[in-house]
């Protein structure tokens, strides 16, 4: 049985999501591994076990993982939500489909709350998780403060700020324990040039076998955070995955292959988070600096991705769905010898969901439509044309409509 790092790629997850944060917020790099690593430091002051510590680590780093989802909600709707309500809820509800080894309710529900019930829930110091209560006085500070930046002959002005808004922000029992961490030593781990080497310190490793219902939940979180990136785009990694699943199915892989080209078919757009939305939506044609952006986000999901152990062959079916079997593909020119099968049914996939969800370029378009164009891309040596077939015969019965998510237990 195949083992997943569950902590290293939620790691990864994090930095993509702090590009997110960055760009639109304005927010610091590495925010959510400084908020992980001040919760984690807490959590051992507090004297939680391992898996508490790991789960209230995790919802530190994930605490803004809907932040496209409440980004694309407000457009869609055209009503601004000030207290970010909706991104502490959605937020919540991705973080429960993890299945954690120990109880996290409520703890990215609550972290914009004040201890004195001024918070957009109107929750009290005591009234929710004390967890959710270390992740609202860490994102706060760092937030504020921009703790990578922080010197420390300046330390004391931040600890005599957390002092005076104890009780109003800051609940008792969260600030007294982040003044017991927040030394020199501490503020010189959360510096750029140090903090990947912090987290991995103070995090406890998460190993989950591939085929478990944690690493199916993780796909489906991972895909939508993706997919939330643009309006044109809310189904496509979603849909992809639970088509990979669907085709591995049919080729009969056994159930480990068939976790992983669903792993990596969840994860082929990470790198698209740190893409604008406006050359994502823009219904003209990219000029040659956007198209180059564009291109970026799959280097950056193999970035990403390859760090991970035991992660080599999800990286590279993820990392090679704009490769072309004549070289013409990107990021890395890859031609027919250097491309497995994976990676050609996966960049069928990704083709075969482009071209028929509607685009700000194009509208939807039919099966037979959609499998013209393959069968065109296949006949010019672009794509593999025995893998067109098989989408052709296998993707006919559902023309439009939608692929339910498989069920973790097909896999076993």
């Amino acid at each position: 049985m195949a083992a997943v790092r569950i902590d290293s790629l939620i790691k990864s997850i994090a930095t993509a999501l702090d590009i997110v944060e960055g760009a639109l917020l304005g927010a610091s790099t590495n925010h959510g591994k400084r908020i992980a690593v001040l919760c984690a430091k807490m959590g051992k002051v507090l004297e939680k076990n391992p898996e508490e510590i790991t789960a209230l680590a995790i919802c530190a780093l994930l605490h803004d993982n809907a932040l496209t989802e409440y980004i694309l909600s407000e457009k869609k709707d055209g009503k601004h939500d000030p207290a970010m309500k909706k991104h502490c809820e959605y937020g919540q509800r991705n973080v429960d489909a993890l299945h954690f080894k120990t109880n996290v309710k409520n703890f990215i529900l609550y972290h914009h709350e004040k201890a004195n019930g001024t918070g957009p829930f109107g929750i009290r110091e005591g009234e929710g998780p004390l967890e959710a209560e270390l992740i609202a006085i860490a994102d706060s500070i760092d937030a504020t403060h921009h703790l990578q930046r922080l010197e420390p002959e300046n330390l004391q002005v931040i600890r005599d700020i957390i002092v005076e808004e104890t009780g109003k922000n800051y609940s008792k029992i969260a600030a007294e324990t982040m003044l017991e961490i927040l030394d020199t030593s501490t503020i010189l781990s959360l510096k750029d040039n140090a903090i990947k080497q912090t987290a991995s310190e103070v995090l406890f490793p998460w190993t989950e076998d591939i085929q478990t219902e944690t690493i199916f939940g993780l796909a489906g979180f991972i895909a939508s955070i993706i997919d939330y990136k643009s309006v044109f785009t809310q189904k496509h990694s979603t849909q992809i995955a639970n088509k990979a699943w669907f085709m591995g199915k049919y080729y009969r892989y056994e159930p480990q292959k068939l976790a992983e080209i669903y792993l990596a078919a969840s994860l082929h757009d990470l790198g698209k988070l740190a893409v604008p939305s406006d050359i994502l939506e823009k219904s003209g044609k990219l000029s040659d600096e956007e198209f180059e952006i564009i291109k970026g986000h799959v280097r950056l999901t193999w970035e990403l991705l390859s760090d991970i152990e035991g992660f080599e062959t999800i990286c590279q079916w993820a990392s090679n769905h704009h490769e072309k079997l004549d070289g013409s593909g990107y990021p890395f020119g890859k031609k027919a010898p250097e491309l497995d099968f994976n990676s050609r049914l996966l960049t069928c996939l990704d083709l075969y969901q482009a071209i028929s969800e509607e685009r700000p370029y194009h509208p939807r378009r039919s099966h037979a439509d959609t499998m013209r164009i393959l069968y065109e891309m296949a006949g010019m040596g672009k794509i593999d044309g025995d893998i067109t077939k098989d989408l052709d015969i296998a993707l006919a019965p559902y023309d439009g409509k939608d692929f339910p998510p498989p069920s973790y237990l097909e896999g076993r």
